[in-house]
């Protein structure tokens, strides 16, 4: 009933699988023998999409308050146990996964010995309900959604550069002179490649210019590391790298960008399963204060 209900919310089997823990060819073969066992044809398959039958609106519009009343039965007694556990699938972007998740992981996974965590980096905006996402750790400005949201720090991109890049061309000590400096630029956003500086008491975009051209901003700082040019990427990507040494700040000064929130973004129900609220409030302990300000 479960794989039925899922694969109408996110319109396919392949789309519910990763939710239910399964491959696609399970998923189907759930909701084939839900139907045989019934008597009756719930969906009916196209090679392009899924319909429900008549039978199958009435089978869904049950099943799924039912699906619903068994989440919450499960929800509330393990809150009453107080003990977080289950499958907890978190998404956040590329970035965030890898520089500021993955070192804290571990200690999550110690405080909660119950829960086995799904890590699913994307940079794509993630369909939290069609593909079973518990947490998304979202940078910017959320949608009006029905999700709940919780602030976790905020970001901003910074310009810097590599000693070794520094030493062969010399460090800019004015935006203007970014003109005569190799930059890392991003061939497929071209906004990005406009710097804001703050430059007698105005905001001004400088469009920079450079040899490297890659759209991946972990890419662009693995370049800047090698000492390929003058980069600006967000400080949750480079603080870390910063801290060692193996890239110096520039211009900040001119400091321009106004720092954009992040959040962990989670479903509104009557009753959460603990794991998420438990992996929330990790994230708020942890990141206080967030370790990429500096």
């Amino acid at each position: 009933m479960t794989a039925f209900v899922r694969v109408v919310d996110s319109n396919g089997f392949s789309a519910a699988a990763p939710g239910l823990g399964l491959t696609p060819s399970a998923v189907s073969k759930l909701v084939t023998r839900l139907e045989a066992r019934l008597g009756v044809r719930l969906l009916q398959r196209t090679t392009r999409a899924l319909h429900l039958t008549q039978d199958g609106e009435a089978y869904y519009a049950a099943a799924r308050r039912i699906v619903a009343e068994i989440e919450t039965l499960e929800g509330g007694l393990a809150r009453e146990a107080g003990a977080p556990h289950g499958l907890l699938r978190v998404t956040t972007s590329q970035a965030f996964s890898t520089h500021q998740l993955a070192p804290i992981v571990p200690g999550f996974l110690t405080r909660y010995p119950a829960i086995q965590l799904e890590l699913v980096p994307t940079d794509r905006v993630v369909d939290m309900i069609g593909e079973g996402i518990d947490v998304a750790i979202r940078i910017g400005q959320l949608p009006d959604s029905s999700f709940m949201a919780r602030r976790i720090g905020a970001d901003k991109r910074i310009v810097c550069a590599a000693p070794s890049y520094l030493a062969r061309r010399g460090t800019p000590a004015h935006p203007d002179e970014l003109a005569r400096h190799d930059c890392i630029v991003n061939p497929e956003r071209a906004y990005l490649n406009r710097w804001g500086f703050r430059l007698e008491g105005a905001i001004r975009e400088i469009e920079v210019t450079g040899r490297c051209r890659v759209a991946e901003g972990e890419m662009q700082m693995r370049l800047a590391l090698q000492g390929a040019g003058i980069v600006r990427l967000t400080r949750l990507t480079v603080a870390d790298a910063i801290r060692r040494g193996e890239l110096v700040r520039l211009l900040n000064p001119f400091d321009a960008e106004e720092p954009v929130a992040i959040h962990a973004v989670y479903p509104h129900r009557r009753h959460l399963a603990p794991k998420v609220p438990a992996f929330v409030n990790f994230l708020i302990e942890t990141f206080s204060p967030p370790p990429w300000e500096i």
